[in-house]
């Protein structure tokens, strides 16, 4: 099978790894001014893996595309729509490729989902039949997995035998796909654990960290209204894509999110993509569209976009007046 992965950075070229570790013949495509394609064109390394001589590198977005029968996009949530409408969609023969998008986090203008947002350029092109698309989510780390560390991961889509093609093509003894049915859940909870997890290391940040337990539940608990709101499974909340991604999340030094939401409260700058700081914004427009109450993910938007004190907020937060779980 012919992979090839748009986007370079750390999870993009994990997927370039694995891909080729598991028996495919595999292309990675960045930008020509990207420093990470820079890096793994001169030395085909980077700060997390080494790439094999097998793995072919391009700057020529054409002929990532045309070269493969299934293509992953690995990139930042908040540019996929103009990635897909400037530069992916005037692409040969898309219409026939199979899409995976690696990626947590909903477009921020008004909080749709990125299968939402890739179905729709999509149907500005092709008005009789879109390019299947799915998600592939769940715990894990890059580091982990260099290590031969295992995990369980999740594919979903709309269409359960497109679902389990995709599983059949990716799965290995390193991941053990679990197959998603409910895509609405797995793209929500995908994206919101992002936001826990900046809550996270903010209550690390505070040396408030044994309120991660009272975090997660009610976490989970919060989100799984959303989800019912949106037309969802409540439950889906409970599985991989979200309440099983919190040790990865909400613990883990490897989690951008975590880290940016400790470095945060301690006024340190934090230079990499930690993509809940944009999804939090996404999730209170649809928190208010819906009349849903959402206390954590209010709490972490009034701390990181509205400078409320860190410690005043959290504290208010997990101690609100008495009531019924």
């Amino acid at each position: 099978m012919k992979i090839s992965i748009l986007g370079c950075g750390r999870w993009g070229s994990f997927h370039a790894w694995y891909s080729n570790n598991i028996g495919h013949e595999v292309m990675l495509y960045g930008r020509e001014s990207s420093k990470n394609m820079q890096q793994l064109m001169s030395s085909r390394q980077n700060d997390y893996l080494t790439l094999s001589q097998t793995v072919h590198l391009t700057n020529d977005l054409k002929e990532a595309v045309d070269f493969a029968d299934v293509i992953i996009i690995s990139i930042s949530a908040q540019q996929l729509r103009t990635f897909l409408n400037q530069q992916l969609i005037e692409c040969r023969d898309i219409q026939n490729k199979k899409f995976i998008l690696c990626m947590k986090g909903l477009e921020n203008h008004e909080g749709k989902r990125l299968t939402t947002v890739f179905n729709e350029e999509m149907q500005n092109k092709f008005l009789d039949k879109l390019p299947e698309v799915a998600v592939w989510v769940g715990p894990g780390h890059v580091q982990d997995f260099l290590k031969g560390i295992p995990n369980c991961m999740l594919m979903s889509s709309s269409d359960m035998n497109f679902t389990r093609e995709l599983v059949e093509i990716f799965k290995s003894p390193l991941i053990r796909f679990y197959y998603g049915s409910d895509l609405i859940g797995t793209e929500i909870g995908a994206a919101a654990k992002n936001i826990i997890g900046l809550a996270a290391g903010m209550l690390d940040g505070l040396n408030c960290s044994s309120l991660k337990g009272a975090l997660m539940a009610r976490g989970a608990a919060e989100l799984s209204r959303l989800v019912e709101a949106l037309g969802g499974d409540k439950m889906t909340v409970y599985g991989l894509s979200h309440l099983g991604d919190y040790e990865a999340t909400l613990f883990s030094k490897n989690s951008h999110n975590r880290q940016f939401g400790e470095d945060f409260v301690r006024n340190i700058p934090f230079k990499k993509l930690a993509e809940g700081v944009q999804t939090v914004s996404a999730i209170m427009k649809l928190s208010e569209s819906l009349k849903v109450e959402l206390p954590i993910c209010e709490t972490v938007y009034k701390i990181i976009h509205e400078k409320k004190d860190p410690k005043e907020q959290l504290l208010q937060l997990f101690l609100r007046s008495t009531k019924e779980e």
